[in-house]
């Protein structure tokens, strides 16, 4: 697995390892920890590599979870030609590996790729194929993803490499960083700090929140999902929230006395965000079991645990 020491890596390593499963996780650490896996790494099955990607990796698996990339605007706008390079070297030399040693490639991609949505896609389903500004702040994001999906599909059709791919919708839990500039992250932090909360724009953009043990289960199925499906599939919560709600929420669950206040909306920032999941509930027979109050409860919980 690449990014395992991430925030959604840390937790699939530990959903295989309680499934019996022999787990190597390659990460830089460039936005990963290893207080994500600190737990992990006296386990028999699990083995931590320090690699980036943009280098080839030679080892022997029959699995590969492809997540290595930074996913939050704060990290991969730091160095967006390195983002580019993970998303498109990266997934080029993980689908390099898959073809030699003959693996299963789960690529972890996002609903980035979708852009800014008009009303008419609105929610979005697989076949939308998007509105990325190509020349934006957050492009290197963006269309990195969008490229490693065309690399996906190209080494399944000329090379026979067995793929599956998955659109991450907004997925939040324990492990996020503090400071990795996702919005619930941002709001939990603020309001335990006991800090204003901080909504950019006017509060009334939207986004579907995912608890991340509902999105590892869904991935692990689409991993072992049959061999004529190969995705793309979208795999997030339904249930959509404006930022001025997510806010509210934050602080009446943590019992904050925080103000809201408001910033400028970055470019490009999506007014809408909400997945279709009816190709998932059909052909994984996958839906999301974890609300967005009981998710936060769980989530403020780690971060009041932490050093805020």
């Amino acid at each position: 697995m690449t990014g395992g020491a991430g925030f959604i890596g840390s937790h699939l390593c530990r959903r295989l390892l309680a499934g019996g499963d022999e787990v190597i996780c390659a990460d830089n650490l460039f936005t990963g920890s290893k207080a994500n896996i600190r737990g992990l790494l006296s386990e028999p099955g699990f083995e931590f590599i320090r690699h980036d990607i943009t280098a080839p990796l030679y080892v022997e698996v029959d699995r590969i979870y492809n997540l290595a990339c930074p996913a939050s605007p704060i990290h991969y706008q730091h160095n967006p030609i390195k983002t580019m390079k993970t998303s498109f070297l990266g997934t080029m030399n993980m689908l390099g590996l898959a073809r030699r040693v003959n693996a299963r490639m789960l690529q972890a991609s996002t609903s980035e790729v979708y852009g800014d949505p008009d009303d008419r896609h609105h929610p979005q389903r697989e076949s939308y194929w998007g509105n990325v500004n190509p020349v934006g702040p957050r492009s290197c994001y963006d269309e990195g993803k969008r490229a490693a999906e065309t690399l996906c599909f190209d080494y399944h059709r000329r090379n026979g490499v067995d793929v599956k791919v998955m659109r991450i919708f907004n997925t939040y839990g324990p492990n996020m960083s503090r400071d990795d500039g996702r919005v619930v992250s941002n709001f939990i932090v603020q309001a335990l700090g006991g800090g204003d909360i901080t909504v950019y724009g006017d509060g009334s953009q939207t986004r579907s929140f995912c608890y991340v043990d509902d999105l590892v289960d869904g991935m692990v199925r689409l991993m072992e999902s049959g061999d004529g499906f190969i995705g793309p599939c979208n795999i997030g919560n339904p249930s959509e929230f404006t930022m001025i709600e997510l806010a509210e929420k934050v602080i009446a669950l943590s019992g904050s006395k925080s103000k809201i206040t408001f910033g400028p909306l970055p470019q490009d920032d999506p007014k809408q965000r909400r997945p279709d999941i009816s190709l998932a509930k059909k052909m994984l027979g996958w839906e999301p079991k974890i609300g967005l109050g009981e998710g936060l409860v769980k989530t403020i919980e780690y971060f009041r645990n932490q050093v805020i």
